[in-house]
């Protein structure tokens, strides 16, 4: 079905509740979009690259890592990334997106990349922007991330929180609040502990 179409089912059926409807809607808005900007791709070639550096995590079970990561986190499939063994089958490679801006899920070992599941250290922490820290930090810990770090106002004037996902790959999700110049800036070690 075309998004489009999609809308008009939605709004034959309007007995759904407001927030059930929205989620519908965001849902196929962020499918228009993946769409949309395949097709961008496409017109413009190999050539074009609008996101110059995308972060690869590597997942043991990948398939259930890209459908955390949608559900908990609002991430989209982008299936032109998708990359399928064709000796098991299995999914090797794929790609998210959030508000245009991707990242690369591979398999465990792949590069010599591991996931933390396996060391038992995080490596790297990942930054996010969104437009609603607080609702996307209740959705997160509704589908049963691990906050492990709360939300909180920071003092460049955002609000953020910390979450790990299914094989511990540490993310971090802000909304800017407000402007603070940096020489109003008080930071202490203990804001990082």
């Amino acid at each position: 079905m075309k998004p489009l179409d999609r809308v008009r089912k939605l709004r034959r059926d309007s007995d759904l509740e407001p927030e059930v409807a929205l989620r519908i809607l965001a849902r196929e808005r962020a499918r228009f979009m993946t769409t949309i900007e395949a097709a961008a791709r496409r017109e413009l070639g190999a050539r074009h690259v609008a996101q110059r550096i995308i972060p690869q995590l590597p997942y043991h079970d990948l398939p259930a890592a890209r459908d955390f990561l949608e559900r908990a986190f609002g991430f989209t499939e982008r299936h032109s990334a998708r990359v399928v063994d064709t000796k098991t089958g299995e999914l090797a490679h794929t790609a998210v997106e959030l508000y245009g801006a991707e990242v690369m899920l591979g398999g465990h070992g792949g590069h010599g990349a591991h996931s933390p599941k396996s060391g038992g250290i995080v490596s790297q922490i990942l930054t996010v922007y969104v437009d609603d820290v607080n609702a996307h930090h209740e959705r997160a810990r509704a589908e049963g991330a691990r906050i492990v770090e709360g939300l909180a106002d920071k003092f460049w004037g955002d609000r953020t929180y910390e979450v790990l996902d299914l094989e511990g790959h540490r993310w971090r999700f802000h909304q800017k609040l407000r402007e603070v110049p940096p020489e109003e800036w008080r930071w202490s070690q203990e804001d990082d502990a």
